[in-house]
Order: structure tokens, then sequence, then C-alpha cells
């Protein structure tokens, strides 16, 4: 049976779309079964067909899934029928193997036929050594192009751009801009939003979207109908700052200028979406302690990732408990206290876990400033006291009623109030002063804060039970 007709077999079974299999695009369980199978037998015609009908983000994924036997076997298979394009979408550490796999010889074949970007992306993974022999036998312009991207520091719009762009004179017409750009772009893929109006020394000034450019006359010059206003960054700015301006001005792409105001590149709206999903996971991850959350990571490199914030919870949590110790005799004597006090802390570290997780956010997107600082950390003061208020009623009702005691329910509401309060100063407080000294908030806030909070909610419960009661 031939390739196509057990394709047609597949689509049957919705693995494809009714359209039939050509218009694949997408992968759905029967097509990633069919590959696995198709692997596992060693298949390689059905398989190369297979993975040709996905786009190479799906093939990312594909390769993903896969246990690290069948993905080499897979990528044997296939041999120099991958589209070198998917390890752009790659995670990070199946990327490293991919490449492992498929040997320097690969990439130096395909790197040439990618965007700039995306071959410096590529290359970032590999050690030195590697990556010099790489870019020592590419073609001599790609070689200048990747080695000028590598001069730029990490992170930075320079690594980020990609070196292909549109720029003309500003005494060019409409109708001379459209037909170079037809006759140098001719049945190649590239994507354009923008064209840049430059001087000769390829400074910028002005930008013009394909929209305007289209609806006037092609007599129209340039220099009438660009835009004077816009926003441009420095090869050196870092990426995080970049992907503010993206979200900020709703922008589709940002030119890349040196220091003289020369246009150097461009950074296109698909590639900052990347670094906005790489710095909200660096949030996420470090809010929990997480270096990274890569399934595929070993056993011994997901312990080592996550030994040293455990050990810095493990002191934390002596300190906490030598504020226990110097009780330990009024616990004894009341049961109650025992019973009650991991209330009052745990109430603390979440209130403030939740200030946190705002003002790390606040502070990544720049939102906080001179004028709105005060206000926040006064509003979150009060939303401190009044969720205090509520909860101080709430869990004195429950002591009252669990023990029949007033005096632990009314010891039970101070010590909420104190708690709730101090949260929502410091879950301000802590995340400003650590930005301020150049330490990253997101991953340091929340074992200061919930030592602080667990520390001032024992020895306020305890404190004021042995003062009143004792």
């Amino acid at each position: 049976m031939s390739i196509e007709n057990d394709l047609i077999n597949i689509s049957k079974d919705k693995a494809f779309e009714k359209e039939g299999f050509k218009s694949l695009f997408g992968l759905t369980i029967e097509v990633e079964k069919e590959i696995i199978l198709s692997i596992e037998k060693g298949k390689k015609k059905r398989l190369i067909s297979l993975f040709q009908l996905l786009h190479p983000a799906d093939q990312a994924d594909m390769l993903e899934r896969l246990s690290k036997n069948n993905l080499n076997l897979c990528l044997n298979l296939l041999g120099k029928k991958l589209e070198l394009e998917t390890l752009v979408f790659l995670d990070d550490e199946v990327k490293n193997e991919v490449i492992k796999i498929i040997g320097t010889s690969a990439l130096i074949r395909a790197l040439p036929e990618l965007k700039t970007d995306d071959a410096v992306e590529i290359l970032e993974e590999l050690n030195e050594s590697d990556r010099s022999i790489v870019i020592k036998k590419l073609p001599k312009t790609e070689r200048m192009l990747v080695e000028e991207a590598f001069s730029f520091p990490e992170h930075s719009a320079g690594r980020l751009m990609q070196r292909d762009f549109l720029s003309f004179p500003e005494y060019w017409t409409v109708g001379q801009t459209i037909d170079h750009m037809r006759t140098t772009f001719y049945e190649e893929e590239k994507n354009f939003y923008s064209v840049f109006i430059t001087d000769p020394a390829q400074r910028l000034l002005g930008e013009l979207s394909l929209a305007k450019l289209l609806s006037n006359n092609r007599s129209t010059r340039l220099k009438d109908i660009m835009q004077f206003e816009f926003k441009s960054v420095n090869v050196n700015t870092d990426q995080e700052e970049v992907s503010l301006l993206f979200q900020q001005y709703g922008l589709v792409n940002i030119p890349v200028v040196d220091d003289e105001k020369r246009v150097l590149g461009v950074i296109i709206v698909d590639d900052i979406v990347d670094v906005i999903t790489e710095e909200a996971e660096e949030d996420i991850f470090g809010l929990g302690g997480v270096r990274h959350g890569s399934i595929r990571s070993s056993i011994f490199e997901t312990m080592k990732g996550r030994f040293s914030w455990l050990i810095i919870n493990l002191i934390t949590a002596i300190i906490a408990s030598s504020v226990i110790s110097l009780f330990q005799n009024e616990i004894e004597k009341i049961v109650a206290l025992a019973v009650l006090m991991p209330i009052v802390a745990s109430m603390g570290g979440n209130a403030g876990t939740q200030t946190v997780t705002v003002a790390v956010r606040a502070i990544a997107t720049k939102q906080l400033n001179y004028v709105n600082l005060q206000k926040f950390v006064l509003r979150e003061t009060w939303v401190g006291m009044l969720n205090g208020i509520l909860f101080a009623f709430l869990s004195s009702l429950l002591a009252f009623t669990w023990f029949n005691d007033i005096q632990i329910a009314l010891i039970m509401g101070v010590a909420m109030i104190t708690n709730l309060l101090i949260a929502g100063i410091l879950g301000t407080l802590i995340p400003l002063t650590l930005e301020k000294y150049k330490i990253d908030p997101a991953i340091s806030s929340s074992v200061f804060l919930t030592t602080v909070t667990d520390v001032i909610g024992f020895f306020t419960f305890l404190g004021l039970a042995a003062w009143v009661i004792l």
C-alpha cells in the first residue's frame, strides 16, 4: 500500500481533517499514535510523510512528547528530512538533545536558510567550542551577521533582532519602493509590517506601515507620508524592556538602532511573544523556588535545582520553630494553642503571598513609580487591615465554638488582625527593597515573607496567650 493511501486511511480515523491529508495542521492524538508506531516499526517513508505534513511547531511538539529512545530513533529515521526550523520551537532541554543527535554538520547545512535571530537562538545552545566550529563553516555573509549578533549582550535587542528589514531613502516614491520589494523578495518568505526611511548613513528618519504604503499613489514620495513619531530601541536594550514596549504600545515591530541611530535590524512581534512567555515562566518558577520546570529533567537535575531553596526553607522553618519553643510550657498547659496557632501563621503567609504576587508583577511591568508607590503600599495595608478584621471575627467565632473559651477567641482575633496587617505591609516592602538592591524579587520575596509572617504569627498568638491567660 502506498504512503498516500496510508495517510488517507488515517484520515478516516479523524487523524486528519476531512478535506484530505494535505490540509493537516496541528497534532492530534491519532497522528501522534501513528508517528510513534512508525518509529517503533522502523517505517522510514511513512514517518517522513507524516512529519512533512506537520508545521515545524507541531513537529517540535511531537519530538518533545517522545521518550529519549524514540527521539533518537525518530531523528535517525528522518535524517536530512527534519526541518531545522523545528529547533526554534523546541524546549531548550529537548533542543540540546536533538542537536547532539543530528550533529553540527546538519546545523552548518541548515542555518543559512534560517532568519538571523533564529540561527542565533539555536547557536546559543551550543558550547563555545562547537559554536565556534559551526560559525567558521557558515557562508561569509551569514557568518558576519551571526558573529555581530554574538558581540551584543545576552538577552539584548541585538541578540533578538533579525537582520532582514526594508529601508529606503526619503526621496523614493511609493511606486519605486513597491517595485523594489517585488524584485528583491520575489518567491521569498519574508515577514514585514513596516518599511524604515533612512538617510545615506542609514540613520533612522521615519517609519511607514505597509498598509499606508500600499494605499497611496505610486507617485507619492515617502517623506510626505512617513511617520516621524515612532519607537525604536538601542541594540543593547534588555529584551524585557523591549517586551514592555510591545505590550505598552501594541507594536507589531520595532527598529533596532546603534548609538548613532543607524538601523541594524528589526524585532517582530512573533519573536517578542517568546520573550514575554519566558519572562512570565521565570517569575512563576521563581515564586515557587524552582529554577526551571522541564518534565524531561532527570531526577538528579530536578533535585539539584530545588535543593538550595529547600535548604533555605528549612532554615526559616527552624527560626519559626524556635519561636514556638519559647512558649512550650504554655502550649503544654493549653492544648488549644497548639491546635490554633498554625491557622494564624498560615493565613498570614497566604495573604502576604497574594500581595507579593501583585507587587512582583507591578515591578516587572514598570507600573510602580514615585507617584503611585505610596498609594500602592497604603492600599495593600488597608486591604491587610480589613481582611484581618473580617477573618478575626470568623476565626474568633471558630475558636469559641471549638473550645468554648472567650479569652482564646479574643487572642485568636487580635493575632489574626496583627498578622494579616503585617503581611500586607511586608508583602509590598520586601519585593520593593529587594528590587532596590538588585535582587530578583520574584525568587527571594516569598522566602523572606513566609518567615516573617510565621514568626510574627506564632509570637503574637503565643505571646498574648502567655500574657493574658497564664
